[in-house]
């Protein structure tokens, strides 16, 4: 009796022990988006070893220009899982009642500055009767700056004149073309900038937002969509990438050299770019708790300056992915 006892348990032991390597095993097709710039940056190692066979999920992915691309994509299904603007994720989980989308972790921290030929701009005082030219209208650099002027006793309507482009490219070209503009730029674009233009002063908005809230400001996190979710070896799937996704973002954060190749071989930004920039785009990988502590924090500070940043109200805890 007592040895049939111990086969049935060491049966049982093995049978668990099946079903977890058969859970680990489970790999799967995941569409990607990322936006050029630090959340493409931090995913470039993952595309790399995608492209070379190393990974067991199959990764096709897309690198874009404009979140509106990223949006359009999620909601026909294009994507599964895309890098999006922190507010962004917000919004589209309200608009659609929750039912889009999932945030599982949060990929960039402040990546915002504000650059300027022009030596009389020492601090966000100094804007006042400025124009300032950014892009990200209805998205978080626009929240962002709003905010902080209002900090700094700036009227952002009446006091600055906020003019918006469509791209960061064409916020860049707005400052070659004339070295005393004032520019509100994200890494890589501001490494770009000082190569190609003659900056005096530049402003971190993170430090400022780290003066205001003690916390860090929450540039980007990444999204899946809960129809991928609904398949069980998707989950299991999507899991796996997360695993990918911290590890390439460790790896491009202590791989410098190696990764300012790989960045430049997936045309996120040039190599020489990426040298400079990879230490000020705050890529990172937070998820779990740590995540959702902070994007709570973080929506009820964008609710309270314009509840229409994140889509009218703050999000209910099923936003929050958890494995």
């Amino acid at each position: 009796m007592k040895k049939r006892l111990i086969s049935i348990v060491s049966i049982f032991v093995l049978m668990l022990s099946l079903v977890a390597c058969g859970k680990e095993e489970v790999s799967g097709d995941i569409k990607i988006a990322s936006l050029k710039g630090p959340t493409s940056m931090g995913l470039a190692k993952l595309y790399d070893d995608a492209d070379n066979g190393k990974l067991k999920n199959n990764y096709d992915y897309s690198i874009v220009n404009s979140p509106d691309e990223i949006v359009a994509g999620l909601s026909k299904g294009d994507f599964d899982v895309a890098a999006v603007p922190a507010n962004l994720g917000a919004v589209l989980y309200n608009k659609s009642e929750g039912k889009l989308l999932k945030v599982a972790n949060i990929n960039t921290l402040g990546v915002l500055y504000l650059a300027s030929g022009d030596e009389s701009i020492k601090d966000i005082s100094d804007l006042k009767g400025k124009e300032i030219v950014l892009s990200g209208k209805g998205a978080t650099p626009e929240y962002v700056l709003r905010y902080l002027l209002k900090e700094n006793n700036i009227d952002p309507d009446n006091d600055v004149n906020l003019v918006f482009k469509s791209e960061h490219t064409e916020v860049l070209q707005s400052l070659v073309k004339n070295g005393d503009a004032v520019v509100m730029l994200p890494e890589p674009f501001l490494s770009i900038a000082k190569k190609q233009t003659e900056i005096k002063n530049i402003i971190s908005l993170n430090d400022l937002w780290n003066e205001s809230f003690s916390e860090d400001l929450i540039t980007g996190v990444i999204v899946v969509r809960n129809e991928f979710l609904k398949d069980e070896n998707n989950k299991l799937a999507f899991d796996m990438f997360l695993k990918d996704y911290e590890n390439s973002v460790e790896f491009v954060n202590n791989n410098i050299e190696e990764s300012a190749k790989l960045i430049g071989k997936y045309d996120i930004v040039k190599e020489e770019i990426a040298k400079d920039a990879i230490e000020n785009s705050n890529i990172v990988f937070i998820d779990g708790k740590d995540m959702k502590d902070k994007l709570k924090s973080y929506y009820e500070i964008l609710f309270n300056e314009d509840a229409k940043s994140i889509g009218g109200q703050i999000p209910d805890d099923e936003i929050y992915y958890e494995k």
